[in-house]
């Protein structure tokens, strides 16, 4: 049996130069790598067929430019900020930012609800 002797060697950890990765060759640093691609496994490219079809809506609705500036004025004509809405609603305070954004999918049950909270009718969406 041979013995073992300790390594008292320092060891440096470096970051890579040009952020290569370890085991990668340098060319391919740069290249992306997957997820891009935008094409069917027919190789017709998705965006194409999204604007081509008409039937079917791709988008979903959300709130219109009334029911936001409507909510907003009743809002601050009450005096709550957003997150005290939210709070008398007891629904979370971003649901309340997207209302008043126009990111919300309209739903005429919480519009409902706010307009009891704030004492006046909303516009509401068409069902």
């Amino acid at each position: 049996m041979s013995h073992i002797a300790q390594d008292w060697e320092p060891v440096v950890l470096r970051k890579n130069p040009g952020g290569a990765r370890p085991g990668s060759s340098a060319g391919a640093a740069g290249a992306k790598k997957g997820g891009t691609s935008k094409q069917t496994a027919a190789g017709v490219d998705i965006r194409k067929l999204e604007a081509e079809d008409d039937d079917a809506p791709m988008r979903l609705e959300t709130v219109g430019r009334d029911l936001r500036l409507a909510l907003a004025q009743a809002r601050q004509a009450k005096g709550l900020s957003q997150k005290d809405l939210a709070s008398k609603l007891m629904i979370p305070p971003k649901t309340i930012q997207d209302y008043e954004a126009g990111k919300a999918i309209p739903n005429n049950a919480l519009i409902a609800k706010m307009e009891r909270a704030l004492g006046c009718k909303l516009p509401r969406q068409a069902k």
